[in-house]
């Protein structure tokens, strides 16, 4: 069940990463154009909200399920010494945390406003979407192939004798 679900999230990242992208593009076309708010944008910002949250939904259940999530929190400490440990068991939550709750305010104050400029303002790269999809996409790219090499030889060499065990 984990596996199917680690599959999920790594391959839904790009789906949320789409829907908030065409947000963006939506809400920059209504700026620029100058034209009303209409319901297709709604829906569009609507979406990436919708995927952003069950996407981070998903990964908070993968991270307590999680064994290199479990040997962090185990040794917080000497789990910051170890790039891989620092990026999924506390960078990689912090920035999702983080982007969620952008996307979550931006989507909520653009709701709130009654002229079409305003709503797309709030939607657009200037301000909430943007700056969250930014961050999703530092934390998919940063460090990706290293953190990924480190975790599958992290088993090998780091055992009991630095404090972990993994799996």
């Amino acid at each position: 069940m984990y596996q199917i679900l680690l599959y999920a999230h790594s391959y839904a990242r790009w789906f949320v990463l789409i829907t908030l992208l065409y947000a963006i593009f939506k809400s920059l076309n209504g700026v620029i154009y100058k034209r009303p708010f209409e319901k297709q944008d709604k829906m569009a910002a609507l979406m990436g909200l919708v995927f952003t949250h069950i996407q981070f939904l998903g990964g908070i259940i993968l991270y307590f399920q999680s064994a290199v999530a479990k040997a962090f929190l185990d040794n917080p400490k000497a789990g910051m010494k170890i790039a891989t440990l620092r990026f999924w068991g506390m960078e990689h939550v912090a920035t999702m945390t983080i982007a969620v709750i952008l996307i979550t305010i931006g989507y909520s104050i653009a709701k709130r406003r009654e002229e079409s400029e305003k709503k797309f303002q709030y939607i657009t790269g200037v301000l909430w979407f943007g700056i969250a999809a930014d961050i999703i996409c530092h934390s998919l790219v940063g460090n990706k192939c290293q953190a990924t090499f480190q975790i599958l030889t992290f088993k090998k060499s780091h055992s009991a004798k630095n404090g972990f065990f993994i799996g």
